[in-house]
């Protein structure tokens, strides 16, 4: 199966959204399809065995979209060429690669002119093919020839700008007198009603053609019997102008009185009014992907890497993995890669949201876009271009603000039968009061109210553009929500289970305590670190890191020998020196009961006790213990104060995982679970529709991350963890679970509010429209009305969205 994000051309309103969904979802090897109006976005996965993207691809344009691509051209110089049969062969080989639309050689110029989709092909691969096939390939600093494309949003503005210069002169001429604003003698509707007449139809038709695209759009969705917003406006303006048009000729047959029933100014003010809420609409949708945008935007746009043994500044783009990439204080790191030279602090907050820099060695892994804060230092490139740790972070974000929340789909559903029906309510309101003997004109005003009210877009942006914020809000403060279901799953969680080591506790053990027996506590450490310098064993690593700590001068070994399973047995200065558990001691004949109680309360901590004795006498215990994280009990704590449950899975003793459960205040504990039982365990709790999560890091929680309704992957932990949760804590800190729930709390609240208020702008408008009010001697509703509170309704929902990027982040 494969997954791709298509960005669709065309949809106005939800309507267009589910037309485009319902086409490809058709389509034989399509699992699933996904269209966000609010992003202008297609999810879908696919067989590639049965289906291709070429193939939905024509589906969407044969539904009356398109589907906009990454299309770029670019100039390059290509060195080495010396006939045609050369210029001829860079051409082939460049035309082979996927993701060139098409490509270009001139022979006299040296120059290849190459269009290609970005989202499929970069630099370094056409480079990559042109040296192969023995040419070189010279990136020119002027690149781009096509003109730059204004955004969806100017475009808007400029379409509005252009109605409304028509528009408020018509204004003035039909309602000027009603305002104390006298006409011409010329235009005066009662002297000369064609003047009249025909200088509205002049000033209406350039408003007509500024939004040509309600009625291309429309017109052919009503004829391929899918309406949507656009056919509503096309109707009704439309329904609008004819009847003016049936007027003028009314006024030259002599019936002068029809120059009173023109409804020009009414079809201009509707599309000006749409025209504006579209605009309005536009720059909200942008401001809600700026999450999208401030990522994009962390990256430099190039690298100081050396090549033949000298220092040269390339473009991003053309870094490869392996190249040694030289970063100086205060620049940002172009790629991900390892450190080989220096140390330095780097700020990684841009993406995980730690505000403390992190220290680096020689050996330390590194993240591009993060700052170099200090030091100068030298690193190998591995990962580039879309395999770099932004570059990931970016694309899970884009999947999840392209992706649907359950709640979506009740919208969705009355979003497909909407349009028509309003249609249909329309014609029978308009029929029901001329059968009540009102005139034609009551009629139209009826028919043209209830159509243009009754936009779905508030309806398709209601649930998107929520998400959208959410998802962005969560990766701009270090947590990655990958889908639109995951953000609504995690507010109905009750149950949380933490993984224990590396998630809970630091999952490094350390020294804990230092008891002794006749010699100081400096003296125990240096005979234990002694005797485990060199020691790859996690707790001996514990013992002499902790004496590095101390800045304790460790001693000599004369002698060592392993002893399996119990511990070790040197020689320091003479002395025979033993470090390990009980049964070394036991098996020894060491006395250790001066220290009995002292071990047995370490033992029920959950720590290793580790034993010294020199010449056959107890000196001290050393423990190691995996320790608690900061923040796991404040976490813990809070989730408990909002009704969740806590339980703690892992692999070690039950006497161990008890003493850290009452730590940090755990109410389930699920010890000595093997790795493939843990799925099973979460799979338990799930019984009676009980929502759980799973919280982990390893390659052995990847399953039971999988198996919980939300898996949430800690950011240090394994690939396989993390491409298995839904959700990713960047930061490593478990307060961030707390964040996770609480954004999703608060984005689900957002997403009710705008469906509430879309649902009810409906339900309320199209009655009133319809004139229910007049029945009982109330008003009607003013078509102008009307088209101003429909544009309004979608900035509206919009607004209300932008709200999320208030939430703070739970501390």
């Amino acid at each position: 199966m494969k997954k791709k994000l298509l960005k669709i051309e065309g949809m106005t309103c939800s309507a267009c959204a589910n037309r485009v969904e319902r086409v490809v979802n058709k389509l034989e090897g399509i699992s699933n399809a996904n269209v966000n109006f609010a992003t202008e976005t297609l999810n879908v996965e696919y067989d590639e065995g049965i289906s291709n993207q070429s193939n939905i691809e024509a589906a969407i344009v044969k539904a009356g979209y398109g589907v906009k691509k990454n299309i770029k051209t670019y100039n390059f110089k290509v060195e080495g060429m010396t006939c045609a049969a050369c210029s001829n062969r860079v051409e082939r080989v460049t035309k082979k690669l996927n993701g060139v639309e098409n490509s270009v050689v001139n022979l006299a110029t040296e120059k290849l002119t190459i269009t290609i989709d970005e989202d499929e092909i970069g630099y370094a691969n056409i480079k990559a093919a042109v040296d192969k096939a023995g040419y070189k390939l010279v990136k020119e600093d002027e690149e781009m020839q096509e003109k730059k494309k204004l955004e969806p949003s100017q475009l808007l503005l400029r379409r509005f700008i252009a109605s409304l210069i028509f528009t408020l002169p018509l204004l003035v001429i039909t309602m000027g007198e009603m305002l104390g604003m006298p006409l011409p003698e010329v235009l005066h509707p009662m002297m000369h009603p064609f003047n009249f007449a025909i200088i509205q139809v002049i000033l209406t038709l350039p408003v007509m053609i500024a939004g040509y695209k309600f009625y291309k759009v429309g017109i052919k969705n009503l004829v391929q019997l899918s309406p949507n917003m656009d056919s509503l406006i096309a109707i009704s303006t439309l329904a609008a102008f004819l009847y003016g048009i049936f007027a003028i000729y009314k006024i030259l047959s002599g019936e002068t009185d029809y120059v009173m029933h023109l409804y020009f100014e009414s079809a201009a003010v509707i599309l000006t009014l749409i025209t504006l809420g579209k605009y309005l609409e536009a720059v909200s949708k942008g401001r809600t992907s700026q999450a999208i945008k401030a990522l994009m935007g962390l990256a430099p746009k190039t690298a100081t890497v050396i090549r033949n043994n000298n220092e040269v500044i390339i473009p991003i783009e053309e870094v490869v993995a392996g190249d040694i990439v030289i970063v100086k204080p205060g620049e940002k790191l172009p790629v991900d890669g390892e450190i080989i030279e220096g140390s330095t602090s780097i700020d990684e907050s841009m993406l995980t949201g730690e505000s403390i820099p992190v220290e680096k060695v020689v050996g330390s892994s590194v993240i591009g876009a993060s700052i170099n804060k200090t030091g100068f230092v030298k690193y190998k490139a591995t990962k580039v271009g879309k395999d770099t740790a932004l570059s990931q972070i970016v694309k899970l974000v884009e999947e999840a603000q392209g992706s649907k929340a359950p709640i979506a789909k009740l919208a969705d559903v009355i979003s497909a039968y909407f349009v028509p029906t309003v249609i249909i309510l329309a014609i029978i309101a308009a029929v029901a009061w001329l059968i009540a003997g009102e005139s034609k004109i009551f009629a139209l005003t009826i028919f043209i109210a209830v159509l243009v009210i009754a936009c779905p877009c508030a309806l398709g942006l209601a649930t998107p553009t929520a998400i959208m914020v959410g998802t962005g809000k969560g990766a701009e403060n270090g947590v990655l929500i990958k889908g639109g279901e995951a953000l609504e799953t995690t507010h109905l969680i009750k149950t949380i289970v933490f993984d224990k080591t590396g998630t809970i506790t630091e999952g490094k053990p350390v020294v804990t305590d230092i008891i002794t027996n006749g010699i100081s506590e400096e003296e125990v450490l240096i005979l234990a670190a002694s005797s485990e310098k060199g020691s790859e064993h996690p707790l001996g690593e514990a013992i002499v890191k902790e004496a590095e700590n101390r800045n304790l001068a460790l001693k000599e070994i004369q002698e060592f020998n392993a002893i399996p399973g119990h511990g070790i047995e040197v020689k320091i200065d003479n002395k025979s020196i033993l470090l390990g558990n009980k049964k070394l001691m036991i098996e020894q004949n060491i006395n250790i009961e001066a220290l009995a109680k002292d071990s047995d309360r370490l033992a029920d901590e959950g720590k290793t006790p580790m034993y010294v004795t020199i010449n056959g006498s107890l000196k001290g215990i050393v423990a190691v213990a995996d320790t608690v994280k900061a923040n796991s009990k404040a976490a813990i704590e809070a989730l408990h104060n909002m009704g969740i449950k806590v339980a703690m899975i892992t692999g070690d003793n039950k006497k161990t995982a008890d003493a850290i459960a009452k730590q940090v205040g755990i109410d389930i504990v699920l010890a000595e679970v093997l790795p493939e039982d843990k799925a099973n365990e979460v799979k338990k709790l799930q019984i009676g529709e009980n929502k759980v999560a799973m919280v982990g890091d390893g390659i052995n929680d990847a399953p039971a991350l999988a198996q919980a309704d939300v898996g949430i992957a800690i950011g240090s932990g394994t690939d396989v963890a993390i491409e298995s949760a839904d959700i990713v804590l960047m930061k490593s800190d478990l307060m961030d679970v707390i964040t996770a729930i609480k954004l999703s709390k608060a984005t689900i609240r957002n997403i009710k509010q705008n469906l509430f208020w879309a649902f009810g702008y409906n339900v309320l408008g199209i009655p009133v429209a319809m004139g229910i009010l007049h029945i009982f001697g109330g008003p009607l509703l003013n078509p102008m009305i009307a088209a101003a509170a429909m544009s309004l309704s979608s900035v509206s929902v919009l607004t209300n969205a932008l709200r999320l990027r208030r939430f703070t982040v739970y501390r």
